[in-house]
């Protein structure tokens, strides 16, 4: 099978794309999460060690967490939405190729 066949019958590199964005967003949604709950001291964060103080940690911007967590919410219903148009996207073609 000749390469990029897929990309040009298909919406698929484009669905992947999608897929590794929603990714990266949800990895600095939980980022931010988790550096709000160090700086707040929500019983997230581990304890500090010796080396970190926590008076010498300058306090990032503040968070909200509600609205972080209806991101969150909103990026999983995308990315679940993107990975069932992909898989019926490779469901099509293996059809489409099989029936020849």
């Amino acid at each position: 099978m000749p390469f990029g066949f897929i990309n040009r019958v298909s919406s698929a590199a484009s669905l992947r794309s999608a897929l590794d964005v929603s990714a990266a967003r949800t990895r600095a949604i939980g980022d931010r999460v988790a550096k709000a709950s160090l700086n707040n001291g929500d019983g997230f964060a581990l304890a500090a060690t010796s080396a970190e103080s926590p008076e010498g940690a300058k306090p990032g911007p503040p968070v909200d967490l509600e609205g972080e967590m209806v991101s969150l919410a909103d990026e999983q219903l995308r990315y679940e939405a993107t990975a069932k148009l992909l898989e019926k996207t490779y469901s099509t073609i293996r059809l489409s190729l099989r029936d020849r």
